[in-house]
């Protein structure tokens, strides 16, 4: 059965979806945009700012459940533009120590409202 994972802490889900469900032991947390949930807006246009604030996001979602970054297992990072990913690595690896969980990026076609970054990830108990 699956358990939703709300915080009040984190920018509600903006479509039909839950910011986090825990199945099996096994937590899988949305995508999560640079929404700062005070403003709803995003912090800056700056990709290492949108990086912190999608990461901090995670944590708050993460607590919630009980749960820190050393339970995340499997990150996959979405990014507007490839060419930031040296920049977005730099936030990323502040927020991880090893053994550092497996991890996926991309460059897309856009992301919602404009954003610069998305990173959804998969966290175990």
């Amino acid at each position: 059965m699956n358990k939703e994972i709300k915080s009040k802490l984190a920018p509600a889900a903006i479509g039909p979806y839950s910011q986090a469900i825990e199945h099996d032991g096994l937590i899988f947390v949305s995508g999560q945009l640079p929404i700062v949930t005070t403003t709803g807006e995003f912090p800056s246009d700056d990709i290492k700012e949108q990086t912190r604030v999608s990461l901090m996001n995670i944590e708050t979602i993460l607590t919630e459940a009980g749960l820190t970054f050393a339970n995340i297992v499997k990150s996959t990072v979405l990014l507007a533009d490839i060419h930031d990913f040296g920049a977005m690595n730099d936030v990323y690896g502040t927020f991880f120590q090893a053994p550092f969980p497996a991890r996926a990026a991309f460059q897309v076609a856009d992301l919602p409202k404009g954003a610069k970054v998305e990173i959804e990830v998969v966290a175990a108990r």
